[in-house]
């Protein structure tokens, strides 16, 4: 359902899921968000060619073409760029718990449920939307890996499997440990530079097929010999 959220229009081949029930008889474009009918999309904005696992669990989060995250995964309260690829088994933004208060146990902010109180813990659920993650485009995040609340993730970053960021990590930096570490970049810094200036990723459908022999072929370094 493509639409508005929160007063903003959605961009142009743009979805937005309150909650996802699949329908077996209808008929969607291949650009479409695919969704596994065992997933659990809440409140999210998925963008063209992105899919979602099964198993794997969404909510408020947004994520931007051709991105997937595959099964037994979860993703709250995140923005993801175009071009991911998260694994298996990751927790993006997982729950959390008040350290700082008296009890640690969810009794406290989700009371309806215990029958102690009237109304959950709206400020708690507030904080959890601030401490927002934000992943940049053609991220790759590897098996069972954790990115902790508030956590920025530059484009082109790769996420070791089982790793544990509890840190920004930086464009194109390969990060891996817990808590994860920096263990190399990617490319040069004119090379990241100049990818970053080439931003591939916004490119139309119709011109990534025209470069996808260059994809395949091209260094990085020359690749952005070739189309700066």
């Amino acid at each position: 359902m493509s639409g508005q959220l929160a007063g903003r229009i959605l961009p142009p081949g743009y979805e937005y899921h309150d909650r996802y029930r699949p329908d077996p008889a209808a008929v969607r474009s291949p650009d479409q968000p695919a969704i596994s009918p065992e997933a659990s999309v809440h409140d999210c904005i998925l963008g063209p060619w992105t899919r979602v696992g099964g198993r794997t669990s969404l909510m408020e989060t947004e994520m931007g073409a051709y991105s997937y995250i595959v099964t037994d995964s979860s993703c709250a309260y995140a923005t993801i760029g175009k071009f991911c690829s998260i694994a298996r088994d990751t927790r993006i933004n997982p729950g959390n718990h008040p350290t700082w208060k008296a009890a640690l146990h969810h009794f406290t902010y989700r009371s309806v449920s215990y029958d102690l109180g009237e109304a959950d813990d709206a400020e708690f659920f507030q904080w959890r939307r601030d401490d927002h993650v934000t992943i940049g485009h053609d991220v790759w995040i590897g098996h069972g890996a954790t990115v902790l609340a508030g956590v920025s993730v530059g484009t082109g970053a790769v996420i070791g499997a089982g790793a544990v960021v509890s840190k920004d990590v930086a464009p194109f930096t390969i990060v891996g440990g817990v808590p994860s570490k920096p263990i190399r970049e990617r490319f040069p810094k004119p090379v990241q530079d100049g990818l970053l200036a080439l931003a591939w990723w916004d490119w139309p459908h119709e011109r990534l097929a025209e470069a996808l022999a260059d994809f395949r072929a091209l260094d990085a370094d020359k690749f952005v010999e070739k189309h700066l």
